[in-house]
């Protein structure tokens, strides 16, 4: 073939020629620039080139500037066309062209089917003038890909002749849709293998978590003499991560020595992933620095596990040993501090990279986008001189996980009008934002494009959308998606559990639990998290203990999921059980778990939050706000403030949260001029706007230093709408300081927005009962019964062996109620004649005074006490959780009781911990 040349200052006649003679070789119907090239072969290589960077536009027009094209030239501008999803234009071309061979049409079977266009993939495929195998193999792989293995086999079975790839490849569909079953068949039919065959099996029983299966065919694999490559050993090592077995680890290690894969820097990697994945990041550290060779992977990989496993100061030390610094380290490091809340190093280190990637980029928008930022990612998002699936599918990701959805849906749309097809990820994320605003419209529009692009049979896909009709409260959908799928992995049978379970239908998840081909550790969880969401807690933990009975160990989601429970029960000596547990398991360095722990032993009201928080490699801005969290609902109100300038001091920027968790603390404390500071400092230093938390938070802080009128000043020139929470602070505060006239306007405004809400009734008649204004609290009562408002009880429970016992005011229902009685008759005479003097005006009745002593002697956590003293050894402390707010006269009770008794008594009341010790309260009196 004549290759063409630069058009030189020839005869002009000789150029029309050789341009007529290479059109016709060409069979274009398309307009031709004459703008000259180097060569064909170099013009072909360009195109690939420029296809493989995503830059089509360029590639489309160096095809038009060509002056000849050959059939590569065709198929290649065809195929990216397919790639980047551009569809009509890749079928534009091939109409076009006039010279089609076999891979011409295979190239657009292949294009259609990869793009979800099935129909028009077999169309294509019936009208083919002449197949070959690699045509047969292009269709079957389309379906398969698209999990119609049923026409997958068909169209095998038909094939004339198959080869290795062909066995390969309806192989690959079943191990995709998880049938190992029906892989395994044709892996023992086939008479040839290649390596390839047997990764297939290997990474398709890892595929679904059946590790020992995968184990056991790696072994069939070896002692059939087949030497493993570097692709076995990568896949087999994840299969032995999933068996938690490091012995094994260390068997392929011994194994990669014997078979020269020693200083096979791939290999190496994936041993000290394995070790990370393992939990032994000690192990993996040591592997680590024992490695010959090391390349961008293994340095990546070593920061990101040190990392994700909370030990971001030895990542950091990795970081700076990197021995010539890269994009990838770079991009390791920047995604390791915007984990950890450092958003503002990660940004440091994008702007000193000089040549960001795509990957780098996301990177970014992917950072802000976690730690909530989304305006700074938005920014980043559309500096981005090439976006791909990833940065829109990061982006509609951080709208939705913030709360954005109608921001992530009109992205998604906005990303449909650009031509691009959505990726699985975009789609998820929008199928989450309908779920959230229980938009169940545009759940089904989402629903519609998804089937329109050819992803509604997508495992993923499939499983959003389960979710989403759940959230959506549309159980008829849930079905008939889960029905319909083609595929039905694990992940689906848990997301109708839990689907179920989030609508009440806990019965009907357990029927599924039990139907399930397998149950992996998430759908133990769900059904754990079930019975947790139904106030089942004793459930939980039994369904928790049959699991680990099972042989599959809890992870992240599953311990902190029982430690939300065990604060929620206040469950103490439960909650240090798990925390044994998980040092049993090496997470006790796990970022989120860490934070959990903090969390959960101060929801206990135990300061062992404490050491925890200390004893954290690093912290985030969850791990701050957990125990800024706990110093306020614990009466730390000037710990709370020493640690939210310590939090700043180390240049973790505090949210929303952070800022309702300080100011929570100083009102408790009556820090009332450094939570203004606060308070001003939120929009003027930090760009935060307070939302109805932080103002009712200043109202409380007000409203208990006993500034009421300025605070209902301070509601009045609210710039938002006020609501019950806002209100209801104030309402509070009228209570501490008895101003019944402002308690009276205060309350019409909660009863307007919370007709229902009993408590604002009772507190309402508490302060008239306070007072003596029987009159009134008559017509509270008489409002109530009007408006058919029930009083909620007031109940008090203590764990004792691990069984809660509960208790209602006056209550004779326990089986020790004569004992209960008579201790608390002896110690409230033995209290008179220390002090302490029964506060009557908390009795709600207008009755006799002994009346009113009698009442007040039998409150439900005073029952609480007594029995805790009788049933737990001298010395130790006692724990009452209680549903209500604690009366002044238990209160003051409970202070003398700890002098008499030299016992420590923590009571949790509806709004706070108060750690009583040698008659006195954490909260000084002020509550």
């Amino acid at each position: 073939m004549v290759l063409l040349r630069c058009r030189s200052s020839s005869t002009w006649s000789m150029s029309r020629r050789l341009f007529h003679y290479f059109r016709s070789l060409s069979s274009s119907a398309l307009p031709i620039r004459q703008t000259p090239q180097n060569d064909l072969f170099s013009c072909n290589a360009r195109i690939q080139e420029l296809g493989n960077l995503g830059r089509v536009e360029e590639a489309r027009h160096l095809f038009d500037e060509m002056i000849q094209r050959d059939s590569i030239t065709w198929n290649s501008m065809i195929t990216w066309y397919f790639r980047n999803g551009r569809i009509d234009e890749a079928r534009e071309l091939f109409d076009a062209f006039a010279g089609k061979n076999v891979r011409t049409w295979t190239a657009m079977v292949s294009g259609y089917a990869k793009n979800g266009k099935l129909e028009e993939a077999r169309g294509m495929f019936d009208l083919m003038p002449e197949r070959n195998v690699v045509s047969w193999n292009a269709m079957i792989s389309g379906y398969a890909q698209n999990g119609d293995l049923y026409s997958a086999r068909i169209l095998f079975n038909e094939m004339p002749e198959r080869n290795v790839e062909s066995w390969n490849t309806i192989i690959t569909g079943y191990g995709h849709c998880g049938w190992m079953k029906e892989a395994r068949e044709l892996f023992e039919q086939m008479r040839h293998r290649n390596l390839v065959s047997w990764m297939l099996m290997i990474s398709g029983y890892v595929h679904i978590d059946d590790h020992t299966e995968a184990w056991n065919m790696f072994l069939k694999m070896h002692h059939g003499g087949v030497r493993p490559d570097q692709s076995i050993f990568v896949v087999i090592l994840a299969a032995i991560t999933g068996l938690d077995n490091s012995k094994l680890i260390e068997t392929l290690q011994t194994l990669a020595i014997k078979t020269n894969f020693e200083g096979d820097v791939v290999v190496g990697t994936a041993i000290m992933n394995a070790y990370t994945r393992n939990g032994r990041l000690d192990s993996a550290m040591k592997f680590f620095e024992s490695m010959r060779e090391r390349n961008e992977f293994s340095w990546t990989t070593m920061i990101t596990s040190l990392s994700q496993s909370g030990r971001l100061k030895d990542a950091i030390a990795v970081y700076k040993r990197v021995p010539e610094q890269n994009v990838a380290s770079q991009t390791a490091m920047m995604s390791a501090f915007a984990q950890h809340g450092r958003i503002h190093e990660a940004r440091r280190i994008f702007e000193e990279i000089p040549n960001p990637n795509e990957i780098t980029w996301n990177a970014m928008v992917a950072g802000y986008a976690q730690n909530g930022m989304l305006d700074e990612a938005s920014k980043i998002f559309h500096r981005m001189p090439v976006r791909n699936s990833a940065s829109w599918a990061a982006m509609i990701s951080g709208f939705a996980q913030k709360g954005w959805s109608e921001e992530a849906l009109n992205l998604l749309s906005e990303l449909h009008r650009s031509g691009m097809v959505p990726s699985h990820s975009s789609f998820t994320s929008a199928l989450f934002a309908c779920g959230n605003i229980g938009s169940l419209e545009m759940g089904r529009q989402v629903h519609t494009l998804t089937v329109k692009t050819g992803c509604q049979f997508n495992s993923y896909v499939g499983n959003g959308l389960i979710s989403m009709y759940a959230k959506c409260r549309n159980m008829e959908d849930v079905s008939q998606t889960f029905n319909t799928m083609r595929v039905k992995d694990t992940v689906s049978w848990n997301s109708l559990i839990s689907a179920l379970s989030q609508n009440n239908m806990l019965g009907d998840a357990c029927s599924v639990f039990e139907k399930m081909p397998k149950r992996d550790v998430v759908s133990w969880t769900a059904m754990i998290s079930g019975y947790a969401q139904a106030g089942h807690g004793d459930l939980a933990f039994e369904l928790f203990l049959d699991m680990l009975a099972s042989g599959i160990n809890p992870n992240q989601s599953t311990l902190t999921g029982l430690l939300s429970i065990c604060a929620s029960l206040g469950a103490t000596k439960l909650g240090k059980q798990i925390h044994g547990l998980i040092f049993k398991l090496g997470l006790d360095f796990d970022l989120f778990i860490s934070n959990a722990l903090i969390s959960m032993y101060f929801k206990c009201g135990c300061e062992d939050g404490f050491w925890v928080f200390e004893e954290m490699p690093d912290h985030d801005v969850v791990s701050w706000n957990a125990i800024l969290d706990g110093c306020a609902h614990n009466g730390f109100g000037e710990e709370a403030v020493k640690l939210f300038e310590q939090m700043k001091a180390e240049g973790i920027l505090p949210n929303q949260i952070s800022f309702v968790s300080v100011l929570n603390a100083c009102s408790h404390a009556g820090l009332v001029d450094e939570g203004w500071a606060y308070f001003n400092s939120m929009n003027r230093d930090y760009g935060i706007m307070p939302l109805e938390g932080h103002y009712a938070c200043m109202v409380d802080l007000l409203g208990r230093a006993g500034h009421l009128y300025e605070a209902e000043a301070f509601i009045e020139k609210m710039p938002i709408e006020p609501d019950s929470v806002v209100w209801g602070a104030l309402l509070g505060a009228c209570r501490i300081h008895q101003n019944a006239e402002l308690a009276h306007r205060v309350a019409d405004r909660l009863f307007q927005l919370e007709p229902q809400n009993s408590g604002n009734y009772i507190l309402l008649s508490n302060i008239y009962a306070s007072q003596g204004m029987w009159e009134q609290v008559g017509e509270i009562r008489k409002l109530m019964r009007d408006q058919g408002v029930t009083k909620e009880p007031g109940i008090s429970w203590i764990q004792i062996k691990n069984k809660l016992h509960s208790f209602l005011t006056g209550d004779k229902t326990h089986d020790q109620t004569e004992g209960i009685y008579s201790t608390l008759k002896e110690f409230y005479r033995r209290l008179k004649a220390t002090g302490y003097v029964p506060d009557t005006s908390f009795v709600l009745h207008d009755v006799e005074e002994e009346q009113k002593e009698n009442v007040l002697l039998h409150h439900s956590e005073k029952l609480a006490i007594a029995y805790g003293l009788l049933n737990t050894p001298n010395g130790t402390s006692i724990q009452i959780m209680k549903n209500l707010r604690i009366c002044g006269d238990c209160h003051t009770f409970t202070k003398f009781m700890t002098r008499v008794t030299q016992r420590e008594i923590v009571i949790r009341d509806g709004k706070r911990f108060h750690h009583f010790r040698d008659g006195s309260c954490s909260c000084g009196d002020y509550w």
